[in-house]
């Protein structure tokens, strides 16, 4: 075959793998895509499949998450070129990982299509957690409607994405049966009854209620959706169109619901400016016995650093205060969106890294959840919903729901919210717990415990959405132990992978 033609077939299944993600939501497609990367790195010469590994990165990475672009050049000032170019050079940088992978296939010469899930996981496991992380597009996340996720409560995102990349390797050993060696075919056969069992397990746990309702603990929810246009929101002269906009939408609703919850950064200036504001809000909410959740901008004068923060307005029992224990400062933040890595040297390079509040600090990675209506909500605030390690050791056995507050403005009318809510689905599959999701622009969602969406708001509309929601009790397997059934699964198969080819390659030197 021409070399350029792998290169082809590694573009093509490389964009064509984001159709399997939402909002196009056809997850077969993640096998395909694998399978074809699959393909090309066994199929093709040693140079030529690194490169079309390199290729189908930059296709897949350069695809999905084409909407970063959107907040580059429409709110950082850099020409639609430059955005553009950036764009390419995240993906570029993203597709390292599909690299080694294939690297790691080539230099190892596996066969074993389980390795190739264990090659894989590793792979993904540095996308998350080298230079901050940026675990976007994990195939895990488009089973959420397959007749598989029902492993997600069990062993979370990563289980299914590692059993994704298997179905896709055993698909590819099966394909090229006419070239295997009958030991290999018979591995194979093997595997795809393990592959069976391990469906069958997924069926069997997806009618699991791992979580109950508590239904004498429901309560009624308001979401503020304010749909402030991102060029006009850290717009100093429309501060108080803004103000207005909140108050209007929270005095709608004060007495008729019992909390209101408000999104990210919901008011583009300092908590501690407006306290006058705060004061009579407290007042107000306690008068009409409704809560309020909002997101703030908090400087922390102790510390002199600046926090992405949610706190609770209206509670009698820790009543409103700056410094109050019943806050939540963001830990996961956005590199050059909250704060700019290497910043005395890149700020002066333009705008494009001076985007507005971009010099946050970090809170610490596990923090007591938010108490609301005698209710604890685990927060995660906007980019935080991917890191599912960092939630899962959030989540506490009293917590009874899960909070997420966004501001997608930033990305348009783009595909990047519709991924993002599907992660936020997963979130709740994998924890057994609502997800409550109060957005600008939308999306705003309740999602129960099971990851599916029961009530939600249009996208790009000043509104609300009210929804009665019970929280739950119990624990799903997952929330318990994390990733570490998975990471000790692919330890031990490796050693014994290892250790048979040892065993083989004694063997050999005892019979020659």
């Amino acid at each position: 075959m021409k070399n350029y033609l792998f290169y082809l077939i590694a573009i093509f299944s490389g964009g064509v793998g984001v159709f399997a993600f939402s909002p196009f939501d056809f997850w077969q497609v993640s096998y395909f895509s694998l399978l074809s990367l699959i393909w090309v790195i066994k199929t093709a010469p040693k140079k030529i499949a690194l490169y079309s590994a390199f290729l189908w990165g930059i296709a897949f990475f350069g695809f999905g998450i084409n909407w970063v672009h959107i907040s580059i050049y429409q709110f950082g000032g850099a020409s639609l070129i430059v955005s553009y170019i950036l764009v390419i050079l995240l993906a570029s940088y993203l597709a390292l990982y599909p690299l080694l992978f294939a690297y790691l296939i080539r230099r190892f010469n596996v066969t074993s299509p389980v390795i190739f899930s264990i090659i894989w996981t590793f792979c993904e496991y540095l996308r998350g957690t080298l230079f901050t992380g940026f675990p976007w597009l994990q195939f895990g996340y488009t089973q959420i409607d397959s007749p598989f996720l029902g492993l997600a409560p069990l062993f979370g995102v990563e289980s299914l994405t590692f059993f994704v990349v298997w179905v896709s390797a055993v698909l590819f050993s099966v394909i090229s049966r006419f070239t295997c060696k009958p030991k290999m075919l018979s591995s194979v056969f093997v595997q795809l009854c393990s592959l069976c069992l391990i469906s069958g397990l997924a069926t069997f746990s997806s009618t699991i209620n791992y979580t109950e309702e508590v239904e004498n603990k429901a309560i009624n929810i308001t979401l503020i959706q304010g749909n402030i246009a991102q060029n006009l929101k850290w717009d100093p002269k429309y501060l108080f169109d803004t103000l207005n906009t909140y108050q209007k939408l929270i005095y709608r609703h004060l007495g008729k619901t019992d909390l209101i919850i408000l999104p990210e950064s919901a008011l583009p200036i300092w908590e501690n400016n407006i306290q006058p504001f705060f004061t009579a809000l407290q007042h107000t909410a306690q008068q009409n016995n409704t809560e309020i959740i909002m997101g703030t901008i908090y400087y922390d004068e102790n510390q002199s650093k600046q926090f992405n923060s949610i706190i609770n307005v209206g509670n009698l029992d820790l009543p409103y205060e700056m410094n109050t224990s019943n806050r939540y400062n963001k830990y996961h933040l956005v590199p050059f969106g909250e704060y700019v890595p290497l910043e005395s040297l890149l700020r002066p390079l333009g705008n494009v890294f001076n985007l507005p509040m971009s010099a946050f600090h970090s809170g610490e990675t596990v923090q007591p959840p938010l108490l609301a209506k005698k209710r604890y909500f685990t927060p995660a605030i906007c980019y935080e919903i991917i890191f599912g390690s960092q939630l899962q050791q959030n989540i506490r056995s009293d917590s009874d729901f899960i909070l997420t507050i966004s501001n997608d403005a930033w990305f348009g009318n783009s595909i990047g919210p519709w991924q993002h809510l599907q992660i936020a689905r997963m979130r709740a599959l994998e924890l057994g717990k609502p997800v409550i999701r109060a957005t600008n622009t939308g999306i705003s969602v309740f999602i129960n415990a099971k990851g599916k969406i029961i009530a939600q708001a249009p996208q790009f509309r000043e509104t609300t959405l009210t929804q009665k929601i019970a929280p739950t009790t119990g624990r799903t397997p997952y929330s318990i132990v994390g990733n570490i059934p998975l990471y000790l699964l692919s330890l031990l198969l490796i050693l014994l992978h290892i250790s048979m080819a040892l065993l083989k390659r004694k063997l050999r030197l005892t019979t020659a």
